[in-house]
């Protein structure tokens, strides 16, 4: 009986350590919820290059508690990086040596997704709200339905290199900035965050930078 109650009270201990490593976790090792998007609708980027050109624009006053639907924001990922021909793998912007290492995570109150190409899906990694991360002060931020971000995953990566890693963020962001101008969205590029605290609730690799973020919405 002495020896059943010790090994009750180690197994509790250890229920107990583990619930609170979770807890200061943010939550992320808690959230595995996955989202499957439908199909991204060509239709919405039916706007010629040089309009779509024309129309864009940095945006950063957003229509507070309108949001995009799950086909805009499937569409918009699709245009980051999305996969344009499923035979070969390739993906709609190019990378420095293919490393293929932007991962574009979405951000709202809810929590924190990671998008699959391969799946056209989100995986809940956090459950703790990052945009007021991300505002670095600029409250806007907050009005936007959702926030991509773009980091560069170099941790995995043969020739790691930061400097291509910020060429190919840029090269994802301006799709960014067409599709949501074809699409009557408003965005901006921001790479104000706070670096540490994105790197934590997010648990990245060393190595893996977060580079840009999108607020995207509607705009006023």
């Amino acid at each position: 009986m002495w020896k059943k109650t010790r090994l009750i009270k180690k197994n509790m201990k250890k229920i107990i350590s583990l619930a609170f490593a979770l807890i200061m976790m943010g939550g992320s090792a808690l959230a595995q919820e996955t989202i499957q998007l439908p199909q991204p609708d060509m239709k919405m980027l039916k706007m010629t290059v040089a309009k779509a050109m024309q129309q864009r624009r940095s945006g950063r006053e957003y229509v507070k508690g309108k949001s995009i639907s799950d086909k805009q924001l499937s569409t918009i990922l699709w245009a980051a990086v999305g996969i344009n021909d499923p035979k070969t793998g390739r993906l709609t912007t190019p990378t420095a040596v293919n490393m293929q290492d932007i991962k574009v995570y979405v951000c709202n109150e809810k929590g924190v997704w990671l998008y699959s190409a391969k799946a056209n899906n989100l995986t809940q990694v956090s459950t703790q709200d990052l945009r007021p991360s991300l505002t670095a002060r600029q409250m806007f931020v907050m009005d936007a339905p959702v926030t991509l971000l773009l980091v560069s995953e170099q941790s995995k990566n043969r020739r790691p290199n930061e400097r291509y890693g910020a060429m190919d963020a840029g090269y994802v962001s301006q799709d960014i900035y067409l599709a949501c101008a074809a699409m009557g969205l408003k965005t901006v590029a921001r790479a104000m965050m706070d670096q540490e605290a994105v790197k934590k609730a997010l648990n990245l690799k060393e190595g893996d930078y977060p580079m840009l973020n999108h607020p995207i919405g509607y705009g006023k």
